[in-house]
């Protein structure tokens, strides 16, 4: 082994070997080997010196001579050789990888104040109604319709494709959103009417609420419990909105059309302009028009989390008397039993049914969100609009911030258990 003369230049200088590999708070290196092809020398020991305590010798004969050398180095250049070692896996210089940001990251950023919000605003709006009364019914659907949208803009094809290789899932959360749901929905809307003798208006308004599509927060609800089933938990709702437009009508039809009549026509056209509209244009804008959508994406979550928190609080607000009359606890306890038993049913149902699944408790959390949690805002613009009744529109409004309160904290039930 031969140091070279290049090696006494870099002796003085000190200069790092590989430095590009390394951040500056590494320590550099102070030798540098030159090594010489192997077949000039033969290793032939190393050990500890004993003349010399703290370092590391080794004895080489290059081939065709009898003559050996003795080398010694401290063993502090042994630990500074170690540094300079380039791992085996690179080949080539190191460039940093930036992704683009997906859905997840949406809603990872602004919305994760969200549950804060949620109770706030219902805090805020029994405490002080005035704050939220003047964000009338006639804002709710061009509210949701935002929300749609917005969820249009941040969806990908790729999303759906790859949520879609689970048809089994998608069927029974479907099952479970416009089948389980609406016959929970059915039950605890009769037992209002018939045990506690409240007004038929309230009834069908827990009625009209178990029949509308998943809501966008059980999406968030999902990916905050269990992130991979994120886009498995959007293509659920997406579908589950997009039939809305003729499985709601059909459904309020059945359930409450024996006692409130309901204009099936008006409730078709109504949620096409709130629902399949606003998501279109987001998915053709987001196809089509790219830098637009990259623009206007990062304002979109904290306008989504302020508009939310206008939805929640308003209805509220606007219906303080009645949820604070004597029938406005009874009505508060019905809600709180349906949206638990939807939630129950979800998990208990799709671990029956997917036991054998290898990701079946992630599974279970989904499809317990799905079944839980819908858009009780399209249920109160519904209300508002297709009912003369304003009771209509309690259960729905009471929905609202029970199934966000609810989901929530299922969210950090799971999450602690899970961590």
């Amino acid at each position: 082994m031969i140091l070279s003369g290049q090696l006494h230049s870099q002796l003085q200088n000190r200069r790092p070997l590989f430095s590009p590999f390394f951040s500056k708070n590494v320590p550099t290196p102070s030798f540098r080997l030159l090594l010489l092809p192997q077949k000039s020398f033969t290793l032939s020991s190393v050990s500890h010196s004993v003349d010399h305590p703290g370092s590391i010798c080794w004895s080489s004969k290059p081939r065709g001579s009898k003559a050996s050398h003795r080398r010694c180095v401290s063993e502090n250049f042994s630990s500074s050789f170690e540094l300079d070692r380039v791992p085996e896996n690179i080949s080539g210089p190191i460039q940093k990888i930036e992704g683009k940001g997906t859905v997840l990251d949406i809603l990872k950023g602004a919305n994760s104040i969200l549950p804060h919000v949620v109770l706030a605003s219902t805090v805020l709006a029994l405490i002080f109604p005035p704050s939220f009364t003047w964000f009338t019914n006639r804002y709710y659907a061009p509210a949701l319709g935002f929300l749609m949208f917005a969820v249009g803009v941040n969806s990908s094809e790729k999303d759906f494709i790859e949520a879609f290789n689970r048809p089994a899932a998608i069927f029974a959360g479907y099952v479970g959103q416009f089948i389980m749901k609406p016959l929970l929905g059915y039950l605890f809307g009769t037992i209002s009417v018939t045990a506690f003798h409240l007004p038929t208006s309230l009834g069908a308004g827990i009625m009209l609420t178990s029949c509308v599509s998943g809501a966008q927060l059980s999406n968030y609800a999902t990916f905050l419990t269990d992130p991979p089933m994120a886009p498995l938990s959007i293509v659920m709702t997406s579908l589950s909105t997009a039939t809305a437009v003729f499985v709601t009508p059909m459904l309020s039809l059945l359930l409450i059309g024996k006692r409130l009549p309901v204009d099936v026509r008006g409730m078709v056209s109504s949620i096409m302009q709130i629902v399949v509209a606003p998501i279109a244009a987001g998915l053709l804008l987001n196809r089509f028009l790219p830098r637009i959508c990259d623009a206007i994406r990062p304002i979109l979550p904290p306008l989504s989390v302020f508009v939310t928190a206008l939805c929640v609080g308003s209805p509220l607000a606007i219906n303080i008397n009645a949820v604070l009359s004597p029938f406005g606890m009874t009505i508060l306890m019905l809600i709180i039993g349906f949206h638990l038993s939807s939630f129950v049913a979800g998990y208990v149902l799709s671990g029956l049914f997917f036991h054998r699944a290898p990701d079946v408790k992630a599974l279970q959390r989904t499809l317990s969100f799905e079944t839980g949690m819908q858009s009780s805002l399209l249920a109160l613009a519904l209300a508002n609009k297709f009912f003369q009744d304003p009771l209509v529109g309690v259960p729905p409004a009471i929905s609202v911030v029970i199934m966000s309160l609810m989901g929530f904290s299922l969210v950090m039930l799971w999450a602690k258990k899970r961590n």
